[in-house]
């Protein structure tokens, strides 16, 4: 395994330069990305790499919300991550931010995309380790506690942290016009004629093709849409630096590149004032079990090309 760095750039950007290296590596072959935790975040600057997007996520109102908002999706599937469509092996890259730790059964979705990875894919993974003070907050303080915390985060300019609110108005201003478009009805009726069989199996709750998400990149401009409140964490066992290489280690997989940042605890001026001291208490208390050094944990991992392949 990989010891634990702090990444030379941000870790949007690392991401981004790790897919262009893949795709120039793969010449004349267009990069398939499946976007894990669409209703998260920004994705991925590409450049011109020719490349098709899939995002899935959980359904909810307010990752419903910046899904139906973003520009960069060929398609999206909301609903439940252990039935939401993910064909094996049709993936280049899982890029998956802020994810893990927010769903539960993590280890059973970290799974599915892992089997929808073809060999030799990417699983880029970011997460807010739950074996840290933060995570230790995150995951214990009540809502009406934790909630004001976000906030701030968000006024700290933590964008790829938190989704504005009226970022969540604006997505609801576009759904109600793409009501009012003429033959957003046809495809509508397409749309939920798509969905039909996968709510008979299980599967996603909501969709969006090509054509419509075509259609609301030329009314938003190119745009890239605001990030949200989060849904409250679940932090499962697995959502860890230890949790995340213990699955690799189980699965075969390769931890190219691992590094830790301060993301969160800096936005919230860990350095100073109540949450400062928090943290650091919490990390006194736990005989440094639970650390005040870091808060996220950034992963750049590898599926073998053979599947005999084993970690040393």
């Amino acid at each position: 395994m990989t010891d634990l760095r702090t990444p030379p750039l941000n870790d949007g950007d690392l991401f981004s330069e790790r897919v262009r290296q893949y795709a120039h590596d793969r010449p004349l072959r267009p990069v398939h990305i499946l976007e894990a935790g669409c209703g998260w975040g920004r994705g991925l600057d590409l450049g011109d790499c020719e490349h098709r997007v899939t995002g899935v996520d959980m359904d909810a109102p307010a990752l419903r919300a910046h899904t139906a908002g973003r520009t960069d999706l060929d398609e999206w599937h909301l609903g439940d991550l252990r039935t939401v469509p993910m064909p094996p092996r049709a993936y280049d890259v899982v890029h998956a931010p802020f994810l893990i730790e927010r769903v539960p059964h993590a280890e059973l979705v970290l799974d599915r995309f892992v089997a929808a990875l073809k060999p030799g894919g990417l699983l880029l993974v970011r997460l807010r380790d739950r074996d840290t003070a933060f995570g230790f907050l995150d995951r214990r303080l009540p809502r009406w506690l934790r909630d004001p915390l976000w906030r701030r985060l968000a006024r700290n300019g933590r964008t790829e942290l938190l989704l504005a609110p009226e970022a969540l108005a604006a997505g609801a201003a576009r759904r109600r016009q793409d009501a009012d478009a003429p033959g957003e009805a046809a495809d509508r009726s397409d749309a939920a004629a798509s969905d039909a069989p996968e709510a008979e199996a299980g599967g996603a709750a909501a969709s969006e093709t090509a054509a419509r998400r075509r259609a609301r990149r030329a009314d938003a401009g190119g745009r890239a849409p605001e990030v949200g409140m989060p849904p409250p964490a679940v932090y499962e066992k697995v959502a860890s630096r230890q949790g995340m290489r213990w699955y690799c280690v189980m699965r075969g997989l390769v931890i190219a590149e691992e590094y830790a940042t301060r993301a969160s605890l800096d936005a919230l001026g860990a350095g100073t004032g109540l949450v400062g001291g928090l943290c650091r208490l919490i990390a006194t208390l736990s005989r440094g079990r639970l650390t005040a050094e870091h808060s996220e944990v950034t992963l750049v991992i590898r599926k073998p090309e053979n599947r005999f392949a084993r970690v040393i």
